[in-house]
């Protein structure tokens, strides 16, 4: 059975840093395709051996995955618009998993951090119907 998986597909996969959807192909693939398994097996020793391919080196490195900072501007839309093509090309075409992670860790402090504020804000006008509920029952 011939599959089309790159090396570079498969020490992600190795190095589990490939998109989930493809990874779960690669390992479905994997469990019926014997020569699959070899060249996992290769390319784990290979890696292992301290041969490294320039892509596993990015990986490893997280070359290219935005800052916070970055990731940050971009969801607030105030990241000049090359560099923001270039992290939704990251999240949308390469389907890094360091940056969708870093993405979805940003999101969810953002709403968390908005939660509190909605909160904050809630109470504070409970508090403020309250004391003014109290001044006119005293009068």
């Amino acid at each position: 059975m011939n599959h089309d998986f790159s090396d570079a597909e498969l020490e992600a996969f190795l190095e589990e840093a490939l998109d989930p959807v493809r990874a779960a192909e690669i390992e479905q693939a994997a469990r019926t395709d014997t020569s699959l398994l070899k060249r996992l097996a290769f390319l784990n020793r290979r890696r292992d051996h301290g041969a490294h391919s320039l892509a596993a080196i990015w990986r490893r490195f997280q070359v290219g995955v935005p800052t916070r900072e970055e990731m940050g501007q971009y969801l607030l839309g105030i990241l000049d618009p090359e560099h923001a093509d270039y992290i939704a090309f990251r999240l949308d075409i390469l389907k890094c998993p360091f940056t969708q992670s870093l993405l979805v860790e940003l999101k969810a402090a953002t709403n968390q951090a908005e939660m509190k504020r909605a909160k904050a804000c809630r109470d504070s006008l409970y508090q403020s119907g309250t004391q003014i509920m109290g001044r006119t029952r005293k009068s």
